[in-house]
């Protein structure tokens, strides 16, 4: 996995094995996105409203996310949670840091990159909690952002036919963002808090973009289970009670046969 940095021309590559997690992943033409719930070891199942992906998160439980390469080259994905860049802790933007994935590459984010060796672990928290909220900027907790980049394509030197270096293939033309621009009144109930410090070594390669604008934004929000029932999402569980509590609720069953 690649990482771009803008202020130089290198990126960080990833020294993490691919990894087959099976789930349903946020849609993406170019790159999926999976949340992996780590104290529950599984993918966390998502949901459909109004347009928008949404997972429960638990607070207290650590988690990663899993990015997922469809396409047959390079890209760079620049990777923001709570509206704050995983790479350098900056309120995201496209033209930051990212993440750049091989071709057919599958592998894990574990948490907010603290240098070339370490990360510190994503968990589920309170808002004030948060990284983002700590750091005074709460106002886009509960939503994991991709903007994905394709890389710029450099035709082989010719030989004996010079004319042939002009590259005939354009520049595939930017998805519309996938993020819902619609409001939401509710309240935001958790958020991502700054975590343990953990082994995760990262290395540095070149990546040239071919647009500054992305290919493809790709989005996923996340909130607790009562936020999500409240919003209609899940459904409430229900609990039969009665009115005062019984001393002999049942009746003779019959003997086994």
């Amino acid at each position: 996995m690649l990482m771009f940095n803008r202020k130089t021309p290198l990126a960080l590559t990833a020294a993490i094995a691919a990894l087959l997690i099976c789930g349903t992943a946020q849609a993406g033409a170019l790159v999926d996105i999976n949340v992996i719930d780590h104290s529950r070891s599984g993918t966390l199942p998502e949901y459909r409203r109004h347009g928008e992906t949404w997972v429960e998160g638990t607070p207290g439980h650590v988690y990663s996310l899993q990015l997922v390469n469809h396409s047959n080259r390079r890209v760079l994905v620049v990777l923001s949670v709570d509206g704050v860049n995983v790479i350098t802790g900056d309120r995201a933007s496209y033209g930051q840091s990212g993440y750049v994935l091989e071709p057919y590459q599958t592998t894990e984010i574990d948490g907010w990159r603290k240098s070339m060796q370490h990360s510190a672990q994503f968990y589920f928290t309170s808002v004030p909690d948060s990284y983002a909220g700590r750091t005074g900027r709460p106002e886009n907790v509960g939503v994991i952002g991709a903007a994905v980049f394709t890389e710029r394509y450099q035709p082989p030197m010719p030989v004996y036919r010079p004319a042939m270096a002009e590259s005939r293939a354009a520049p595939p033309a930017p998805q519309a963002d996938r993020a819902s621009t619609s409001a939401n009144a509710e309240v935001q109930r958790i958020g991502t808090g700054h975590g343990e410090t953990q082994y995760s070594a990262v290395s540095r390669t070149q990546f040239v973009r071919a647009s500054n604008r992305p290919n493809e934004i790709v989005s996923l929000r996340y909130d607790d289970r009562a936020r999500l029932v409240a919003l209609g999402i899940l459904p409430r569980r229900h609990v039969t009670r009665q009115l005062s509590p019984q001393p002999f609720p049942g009746f003779v069953p019959d003997p086994p046969r």
